[in-house]
């Protein structure tokens, strides 16, 4: 009789706990009552059942006592992780407690672009929505000296590309990926580099590939831009590239260049100077870096633009004067200094 009822109990208890738990199951997985999509802020230190707190206060939820009771049966401590998250339907309970211990956060992005200089990226940095700028105030050697490159400048250490963020990061933050980016990048690179170029070290590749980036137009041309340059360098030649003397003329440029400027002596004429610039002029792109290092082959050493986006390439000076008079001297009124967008890159932009 004892054995019966102590089974009976048994059986008891086990519906007990099944039905219990399917109680709690039904209360963590019902819909949370929202009427629109909502961005939900978890500060440091907060908890779960703060949270809840305030969920049930505003009717999200129609009360936070089946979940308070679970984590304290479960011995769940609720921590979940600080920052944005998205809070839209269809959502339940369980789900969005998931999404906090997961910490599966709001993103953001911001894009630092191919060719563009060290000055523009802190721009770029300081305008990103809700990231924290630490260093609108830095100099560039203490921005350098806190990436443990002291010393160095700063052009041309960054790699160009879209980086995702959340709430809470700070500019230095995102500096330090795109310098780690591109420093893993340029050693790759300069050991696949073929034999006979004229770099020194790795910063010599850094400084071509911006000159590379910031000539291109047509992305196709970049290997033979490389090429040209490299012979140039090669056969003693100055570089004589305008974005080398816009570069050095910093604030000066106004939109153009006179024969007076070409003339001008700065660490970056490539007019005046022999070799490669003091350092590079822009922010290299993987494309560039890679032609820098692979230039195509060939016997031109100069080249102008056509006004469509792609170069004239020509191997000997009367060549390359005789392009000059063919395509600047006489502007068509549609000249461009980049391709025109295909229809698919228009449709993007709109």
């Amino acid at each position: 009789m004892i054995k019966k009822i102590a089974l009976v109990l048994v059986v008891c208890f086990l519906l007990l706990g099944t039905a219990t738990t399917y109680w709690f199951n039904q209360q963590l997985n019902q819909p949370l009552k929202l009427d629109t999509a909502r961005l939900l802020e978890i500060t440091p230190g907060r908890s779960f059942i703060s949270l809840l707190n305030q969920l049930e206060q505003e009717g999200v939820i129609q009360s936070s006592l089946p979940t308070r009771i679970w984590l304290r049966l479960t011995g769940d401590e609720g921590i979940i992780r600080t920052g944005e998250y998205q809070l839209e339907a269809p959502i339940t309970l369980a789900q969005l407690y998931k999404k906090l211990q997961l910490g599966e956060v709001v993103t953001y992005r911001v894009t630092l672009v191919e060719g563009s200089t060290f000055s523009e990226m802190r721009q770029t940095l300081a305008k990103a929505e809700k990231l924290i700028s630490t260093t609108a105030d830095w100099s560039e050697a203490k921005i350098m000296a806190s990436l443990a490159m002291p010393e160095q400048a700063a052009e041309g250490w960054f790699f160009p590309d879209t980086y995702t963020y959340s709430k809470g990061m700070q500019d230095l933050d995102l500096m330090r990926q795109a310098n780690t980016r591109m420093q893993s990048l340029l050693a790759e690179v300069w050991e696949s580099r073929i034999e006979g170029l004229p770099y020194k070290t790795p910063y010599d590749v850094l400084i071509m590939a911006s000159i590379v980036e910031r000539e291109t137009g047509a992305p196709q041309e970049r290997e033979d831009i490389a090429g040209v340059f490299v012979r140039r360098l090669q056969k003693g030649m100055r570089l004589q590239t305008d974005p080398t003397v816009i570069y050095g003329m910093d604030k000066n440029y106004q939109g153009k260049i006179t024969r007076r400027n070409l003339r001008e002596p700065t660490p970056w004429n490539t007019y005046t100077i022999y070799g490669l610039p003091l350092t590079p002029i822009a922010l290299p792109g993987e494309a560039a870096l890679r032609a820098s290092v692979n230039p195509a082959e060939g016997d031109a050493l100069y080249f102008v633009a056509r006004g469509d986006g792609t170069h004239k390439f020509s191997a000997t000076l009367a060549e390359h004067n005789q392009a000059v008079k063919k395509y600047q001297l006489k502007r068509r009124e549609d000249y461009r200094s980049w391709p025109a967008p295909t229809s698919e890159q228009e449709s993007k932009n709109d």
